[in-house]
């Protein structure tokens, strides 16, 4: 009985270093170690794909079709909360009303007052006043009424009859003056923008609005014996009282100085045509350099 057990054995031992012969080297035991950090990082990843999927789709997902109504909503409220720029005139007039006066006069005439309206620009902080001659010619008295509502006498310091023009001089001008700002005529084009503000019948502070419709126009003015060249023709509505206030461009500097309207009957009422004496010329009266 021990030899067949003997030989048993060392038939099991043969298999098992056959066995190991095949095998390589440590394959029993490596093949049984799974090392747990290497499960938790693959179940990691697993999760990162899901949620990048996820907010693939979330991202990708179709949107709801816009309808007209939706389109003509939105541009309706883009257009109701857009804020337009002010109008040209409106810009001008702030710029330049500061430096806008009233000029009241009164004479006297075979017994009889004779009082009269007209505009004027301030051209300095000493309250030099520049106007229209006829507005001031022949008075006897002279008041210039500031936009602060200061009111000052003032008396004739220079004139240029062949252009209808007057320098005055305030005798008490209030303690802050606006001047205006004086631009170059050389630069307008006929349909450039022409904003006048003035006096029209003694109603301060009115701005009318129109386009440059001629340069270089030949006119006689109303306190000149000869025609006067050089013109600016414009469209702006302007009436007595404006004689003498500004002509304005875009930018709210002063081109002319208004002198006339041209109407074919004897009524003193604008139909569409007025005039102004350029500012180089009108300035040079007061000793202001040409611009």
């Amino acid at each position: 009985m021990r030899v067949p057990e003997k030989k048993k054995t060392l038939e099991l031992a043969k298999d098992k270093q056959e066995s190991e012969r095949m095998s390589p080297p440590g394959w029993a035991t490596r093949r049984l170690r799974i090392p747990w950090p290497s499960i938790a990082l693959v179940g990691i990843g697993v999760l990162m794909a899901f949620a990048v999927l996820l907010a693939y789709n979330v991202i990708l997902s179709p949107q709801p079709r816009l309808t007209q109504r939706d389109v003509s909503t939105a541009i309706a409220r883009a257009m109701a909360s857009a804020t337009p720029p002010p109008p040209v005139a409106a810009r001008v007039y702030d710029a330049i009303w500061p430096s806008v006066v009233l000029i009241n006069t009164h004479a006297e005439k075979d017994d009889q007052p004779d009082d009269g309206h007209g505009s004027g620009v301030v051209l300095d902080d000493r309250g030099t006043i520049l106007t229209s001659l006829h507005v001031v010619q022949g008075a006897d008295e002279i008041n210039v009424v500031f936009a602060d509502g200061t009111e000052s006498n003032a008396d004739i310091q220079a004139t240029e009859p062949d252009r209808d023009i007057a320098v005055l001089r305030t005798l008490q001008p209030p303690q802050f003056l606006v001047p205006a700002t004086l631009g170059s005529p050389d630069s307008l084009h006929v349909g450039d923008e022409a904003i006048v503000v003035g006096n029209p019948f003694g109603l301060r502070h009115s701005v009318t609005a129109g386009v440059i419709s001629g340069l270089g126009r030949t006119f006689k003015l109303p306190s000149t014996e000869e025609p006067v060249t050089g013109l600016i023709q414009f469209d702006a509505a302007v009436n007595p009282g404006n004689s003498g206030g500004p002509l304005l461009n875009r930018d709210g500097e002063v081109v002319g100085i208004v002198t006339a309207l041209v109407n074919p009957t004897e009524q003193d009422v604008f139909i569409g045509i007025g005039f102004a004496v350029p500012i180089d010329v009108a300035a040079s009266a007061a000793g202001t350099p040409p611009y």
